[in-house]
C-alpha cells in the first residue's frame, strides 16, 4: 500500500538491470512495446541517452524518496545497475558512464591513432607510406557544382529550391515514380537541363581517375546521375553508380533496355521517350524515390569495405541512406578523409564521448582517423595532390582531358543540343 505523501519513481528514477525494459511492471511511454524486442545492449544505450538528456535539463536534481516496497524489489537477486544515489547525481562524469558500458558492452575504450595528424598532411603521409593503396572514394553532387550542376540542397541555389517552376506538389515529387508515370514532362525538362554531355569532369572526378591510373583506386561510389565519373575515364568496374545513372534505360511497360544516345536525341527533341515497341514510358535507369538501389551497389560493399585501407568523402551531406551507411562499414582502423563545404557524418557528440558513437569524429580527445577538410572539393584534391608531389602531372591530366572533350564537342552535337559547354 502506498505511503500517502510519497512520490512515485520515475522510470529514470528506478534502478536498472537488462531485463528491466522487459518487464510488464514498467510504465509504457510509447518505446516500450519496440524496446522489448531487442537486446540488454539496446536497452543500455537507451538508458545512455536518457542520462544524458537528464543531466542537461536538470542543473539541481534532488533524491527522491521511494516506498519500501520498490526498494524491496529493486533489491532482489540478480539485478544490477545504479543505485539511487548514484544515478541522481548531476555532476556524474561521461567518462565514468562511458567505462560501465564499456565493461557491460565489451567496448573499445580508445583507439591508437592511425595517423601521424589528423590533418590533409596526415592523409598525405598515410599514401605516401604505402598503407593507403586500397582507396575507396564515396561522392555526392558536391563534386559536379563546380561543373555547373546544382547540388540538391544548398539554400538559394539547389535543385530542390529552383523547382517550383515545374507546378510540383513538392520539390521531391519529381523524383517520385508515382508522379512520373502520371506526368512525365517535368522531369524530362528538368533532365534535358542536367543532361550528360554538357558538362565536363571537375577537378574532383579526374583526382578519382588520377588515383585509378595510379593503382590506388579500389572503387569509386557515387550517388550522382550524371555520369560524369565515366566520361571523366573511370571504367565500369571501378564504378558504383549507387543511385543510378542516364547510361541506360528501359521501358516501364516491357521492359526493353535503351541507350543513353538513345535517350538524349529524344529529350532534346522535347519529346515524353516512348518505347518504339509497345510505346510504354521509358525512364533513364536513375533511382527514384522508393525504388531499391542497383544490385550492384548490394554486390560490392561488403568485400570493397573489408579490403579498403582509406576512405575519401566528397561532396556529399551524407544524410541519404543506405549510401551513408558506407562510412560506418569500412574498418575501425581504416582512415577517413572527408572533403566537403562543411562538416558531415559526425556521430552526436555525447555518444562520441562515450565512446558509443558510429559516425566520424574529428574533433574529440579520442578522434584517431578521421580528418575534414572543409572547402570546395576540386581545392581539396589539388591541395592533396600538391602534398603527395603530384600536382603537376595531376594538373596536365585535366587539362588534356579538357582539350579532348572540346575537340570532341566541335565535331559532334546531337540534334537540337547546345553548343555551350560548361567548364569547371
Amino acid at each position: 500500500m502506498k505511503k500517502e505523501g510519497r512520490k512515485k519513481k520515475t522510470f529514470l528514477q528506478r534502478p536498472f538491470h537488462p531485463g528491466s525494459l522487459e518487464s510488464s511492471s514498467r510504465p509504457s511511454n510509447g518505446l516500450h512495446s519496440k524496446f522489448k524486442l531487442f537486446s540488454p545492449s539496446l536497452c543500455y544505450l537507451t538508458l545512455v541517452a536518457k542520462i544524458t538528456n537528464r543531466m542537461s535539463e536538470e542543473k539541481d536534481v534532488r533524491t527522491v524518496d521511494v516506498h519500501e516496497e520498490e526498494e524491496d524489489a529493486d533489491r532482489d537477486e540478480g539485478a544490477v545497475g545504479f543505485s539511487e544515489s548514484t544515478f541522481l547525481v548531476p555532476w556524474m562524469r561521461l567518462d565514468m558512464l562511458r567505462a560501465l558500458f564499456a565493461r557491460n558492452m565489451a567496448l573499445p575504450r580508445h583507439h591508437a591513432p592511425v595517423l601521424e595528424e589528423m590533418t590533409l598532411n596526415g592523409i598525405a603521409k598515410y599514401i605516401q607510406s604505402g598503407k593507403g593503396k586500397r582507396i575507396l572514394c564515396m561522392v555526392g553532387a558536391g563534386i559536379s557544382t563546380s561543373a555547373g550542376i546544382p547540388d540538391f540542397r544548398s539554400p538559394g541555389s539547389g535543385l530542390y529550391h529552383n523547382l517550383q517552376k515545374y507546378n510540383l506538389p513538392h520539390p521531391q515529387a519529381i523524383f517520385e515514380m508515382s508522379y512520373f508515370k502520371m506526368n512525365p514532362q517535368p522531369f524530362f525538362t528538368l533532365a534535358k537541363e542536367l543532361y550528360p554531355g554538357e558538362f565536363k569532369p571537375t577537378v574532383s572526378h579526374y583526382f578519382m581517375r588520377f588515383l585509378q591510373d595510379k593503382g590506388l583506386l579500389l572503387r569509386c561510389y557515387t550517388q550522382n546521375i550524371d555520369t560524369l565519373e565515366r566520361v571523366a575515364g573511370i571504367t565500369g568496374d571501378n564504378l558504383v553508380e549507387a543511385h543510378g545513372s542516364f547510361h541506360t534505360s528501359h521501358c516501364l511497360s516491357c521492359g526493353k533496355v535503351f541507350t543513353l544516345t538513345w535517350m538524349k536525341e529524344e529529350i532534346f527533341k522535347d519529346k515524353v521517350p516512348v518505347c518504339d515497341e509497345c510505346e510504354g514510358l521509358v525512364k533513364p535507369d536513375i533511382v527514384f524515390f522508393g525504388e531499391s538501389l542497383p544490385q550492384r551497389f548490394f554486390q560490392c560493399i561488403q568485400k570493397d569495405c573489408s579490403d579498403c585501407d582509406l576512405l575519401i568523402i566528397m561532396g556529399t551531406s551524407l544524410v541519404v541512406q543506405p549510401f551513408s551507411s558506407l562510412t560506418n562499414r569500412v574498418s575501425e582502423t581504416t582512415p577517413r578523409l572527408l572533403l566537403n563545404m562543411e562538416r558531415s557524418g559526425q556521430t552526436d557528440p555525447i555518444m562520441a564521448a562515450l565512446g558509443l558513437g558510429s559516425g566520424m569524429d574529428f574533433d574529440s580527445e579520442n578522434a584517431y582517423r578521421d580528418v575534414a577538410w572543409l572547402g570546395k572539393c576540386d581545392d581539396g584534391c589539388l591541395a592533396l595532390a600538391e602534398l603527395l608531389g603530384w600536382k603537376e602531372e595531376f594538373e596536365a591530366l585535366v587539362t588534356a582531358e579538357h582539350s579532348r572533350i572540346d575537340e570532341e564537342l566541335t565535331t559532334v552535337k546531337p540534334q537540337g543540343a547546345t553548343t555551350e559547354v560548361h567548364h569547371p
